[in-house]
Order: C-alpha cells, then structure tokens, then sequence
C-alpha cells in the first residue's frame, strides 16, 4: 500500500483492510489500535506517532509476500534466503509495536491509578487495548519467526504482552471501582 494509513479515515482504512491485497493486515489493525489508545491516555503523542509509523510499515509484510512469489525452481536456495530474510525483517515490526504497546499499558496504568477520577475509565480503556495490541503483536512475531522456535524475539514479546495484559486488568479493576468500594 503506497498510501499511508495515517492519511486516511476510519472508513476508508477498515475498507483497506476489507480488501483481497494482503496488506494492511492484523498488525496494520493492531498499530492502528494502539494510535487510538494513546490518544485515550492523553499526553502519549510520542506513542501515538510511533503507532502510527508501525501502521504504515506494511512494507515488512509486503516484502515476505514478493518472497513467497520467487520461483522454487531451477534452485530454491534464493527464495529461501529471500523468505528467511523478509520473516527476520516482517517481525521487527510486532516486536517493536509491542514493546510499545506495553509502554502505553505502563502510562495508562499510572493515569488510571494517579490521573483524575474523570478521566481514570479512558485510561483503563487504553491499557485494555494496548494489552490487545501487545498480544496481537506477539503473536506476529512467533508467526514470523516460526521456523526459529527458540527466537529470543518470541519470549520478549509475549513478555510484553504478559506486562501489558496485567498492567489492564489492574486498570480496569480500578476503574471499575466505587468511589464507596475505595473508601470502605
């Protein structure tokens, strides 16, 4: 996809995404999600940047695609390397998003537990869905290093979303909280 996702509205990138290319794909889904929960957890544009720069790096993906269309044949040696090398390369990209996500579910968390009581249920919903996004993106990069099961990358990023995902459920045991129940 030549046109950045961040360019686009909701609507149209749903219908991308709707679409028969392959990309933008899940891990498009997953960044676009997590620029949304930083919004959420206001003060995190550096997040939501990053997020949305992780949206647009579909040419990671897009590179393992081409791969997978080189011929198998007179020698398969080159598509190989090729496919190695765009799966290496494709799963970058989750492992950054969820480090990233799990650094929004940390500020989210702090916003639920220290940010005004007005403000605490949208700080929740963020580290609820930078859990999502940390454990979608995990599951990227076990798939694209799925000829690697020992890729230190697939423990760090289900540690990420491990973080993320208890980060969440505090916050959103907070928020669902009242003012009464805190108090007694």
């Amino acid at each position: 996809m030549s046109l950045s996702l961040s360019a686009l509205s909701l609507a149209a990138i749903t219908e991308a995404v709707d679409s028969d290319a392959p990309v933008p794909g899940g891990g498009a889904v997953a960044a676009c999600t997590g620029a949304l929960a930083s919004a959420l957890a206001d003060q995190a544009a550096a997040l939501r940047s990053r997020c949305l720069r992780l949206a647009d790096d579909a040419k990671a993906y897009a590179g393992y695609v081409a791969a997978a269309r080189m011929p198998r044949e007179p020698d398969p040696q080159p598509r190989q390397q090729a496919l190695r090398a765009a799966l290496d390369h494709a799963a970058a990209v989750p492992l950054e998003l969820a480090a990233t996500a799990a650094e929004l579910a940390r500020l989210a968390g702090e916003l639920t537990r220290s940010g005004s009581r007005s403000l605490r249920s949208d700080a929740a919903t963020a580290a609820l869905l930078a859990a999502a996004v940390a454990g979608s993106a995990a599951i990227f990069v076990a798939e694209n290093v799925r000829g690697a099961p020992g890729d230190p990358r697939i423990s760090q990023a289900h540690a990420a979303a491990a973080e993320a995902a208890a980060i969440a459920q505090h916050c959103a045991a907070l928020a669902s909280e009242t003012p009464e129940r805190r108090t007694g």
